[in-house]
């Protein structure tokens, strides 16, 4: 599964946490009779927006022990977020990265879907929970959420939406939404790591050999590889006729992913 919006989730976080540096509560003193004083006075933050506070720095802390591949730690203190804020959307979105990467496919995809509910307007939680329908073959639903998120007003990255409409309509046989969505999100985001290798797999499948290799060579060099970028620059090779291309890349992949190598050798990456 595509990993979710982590970086609006790092961005989210800091934005709550500047804007709840303001002082909530101001208690000026009372002054007696006639007295002519220079009045002092108390700043207090209110429960809620010491709250807020603490809710926004438990999801930086949690969000970068995630990017770091701490896991456990991040779900540890996403929870406790969650805790104080039954309803934060980053919170949910966070909780079902982590059960994504930890296997658990159904309690993520509950996450996602309550943290999209909450926020039916935030393009970010409406594209996680499609990628998750996608991913767990609700094709068809996942575009829906997939719109949702494009139309969603404010939303900074379209082109993730884009690229994941345009690889699941590709899944589901929707050869041409696929292709305009691809487009639109390179135009966007020439450096999509999803949607070029998605671009590479419909061209592959449409028999453009060429265009293919440009598109897988492009993904290769946006992002580390994984074993199906490997494997379906090993059949766009052979079928352009270049066996030491071919070799190369299936010494590539023999190297960096064994399993994937005797655990799928018949696997076809398109």
């Amino acid at each position: 599964m595509r990993r979710p919006e982590l970086p609006a989730l790092l961005s989210c976080c800091a934005l709550l946490l500047a804007a709840c540096a303001t002082p909530a509560t101001i208690k000026p003193p009372k002054i007696k009779g006639s007295e002519r004083i220079a009045p002092t006075y108390q700043l207090e933050d209110s429960a809620a927006t010491k709250r807020r506070v603490q809710v926004g720095d438990l999801l930086g802390r949690a969000a970068q022990r995630y990017a770091g591949g701490e896991f456990a730690e991040a779900e540890k203190l996403a929870l406790r977020a969650l805790k104080l804020e039954p309803s934060a959307v980053d919170a949910l979105s966070l909780l079902g990265a982590v059960d994504s990467v930890q296997g658990n496919a159904a309690r993520a995809g509950e996450r996602y879907r309550r943290a999209a509910e909450l926020a039916p307007q935030r393009g970010d939680a409406l594209n996680n929970y499609g990628a998750w329908l996608c991913a767990n073959q609700h094709p068809a639903e996942a575009l829906i959420w997939f719109d949702r998120a494009l139309a969603a007003p404010g939303y900074a990255t379209p082109a993730a939406a884009l690229a994941n409409a345009g690889g699941c309509a590709l899944e589901s046989g929707q050869v041409e939404r696929a292709g305009q969505d691809l487009d639109r999100a390179l135009e966007l985001d020439p450096a999509n790591a999803y949607a070029l290798a998605s671009m590479a797999r419909l061209q592959f499948r449409q028999g453009r050999y060429l265009h293919a290799r440009a598109f897988n060579e492009r993904r290769l060099a946006a992002a580390p590889a994984d074993a199906s970028v490997l494997q379906l620059a090993v059949k766009i090779e052979e079928r352009l006729g270049d066996r030491v291309a071919a070799s190369r890349y299936q010494q590539r992949l023999r190297e960096e992913f064994p399993h994937a190598v005797t655990a799928n050798p018949g696997e076809d990456p398109t």
